[in-house]
């Protein structure tokens, strides 16, 4: 399977789109950082469905698209925090259950030798709703949606984060424990 694939591409354009994203918001180019926001999305559900459809599946892929979308969501969420925008306990839960997940597939690399780790119904659902999140913040800024909404929405990420981050410990202590 050749590495230089659409979805491969797809995923090294939302990489590139994460240095102008985060000048946008740098600049208070809010609408412009939405239309990358929304491209960068765009380019993440396009890679999964072409890499499914077509059946162009690669170890580079399977590496690097995780990885896109970690980079762009700590970089809104950091940026975000930092400008007020979202509040900056949820900035630290959402990443520190990256952190947790990232040290705990090492440690289970060290231990077992065992790379592939299966993400988790609840670990996209978490992934999902913190890229909704940042796309309605964005929104907001851009538009002024109606109040009531961005609480519930903070609470339902700060939670999906930390039962994804407490399944994927459960699961790796299970998996250890089997090896």
């Amino acid at each position: 399977m050749a590495v230089l694939n659409l979805p491969n591409a797809l995923t090294t354009v939302r990489i590139i789109i994460i240095p102008a994203f985060a000048t946008s918001v740098m600049y208070q180019r809010y609408n412009h950082a939405l239309y990358l926001f929304v491209a960068a999305a765009l380019t993440d559900a396009l890679d999964g469905l072409t890499a499914r459809l077509k059946n162009q599946r690669t170890a580079l892929g399977t590496f690097l698209d995780p990885l896109a979308d970690k980079f762009l969501i700590v970089t809104a969420f950091i940026l975000f925090s930092y400008y007020g925008l979202v509040p900056g306990w949820l900035t630290i839960t959402v990443i520190s259950r990256d952190i947790i997940v990232v040290t705990g597939w090492m440690l289970l690399y060290m231990t077992t030798h065992t790379m592939k780790v299966e993400p988790s119904v609840l670990g996209k659902a978490a992934i999902a709703l913190q890229l909704a999140f940042l796309c309605y913040v964005l929104l907001d800024i851009n538009y002024v949606l109606p109040p009531g909404i961005k609480t519930p929405f903070i609470w339902a990420v700060a939670l999906s984060a930390v039962a994804s981050g407490v399944q994927y410990i459960q699961r790796g202590l299970k998996h250890a424990g089997q090896k």
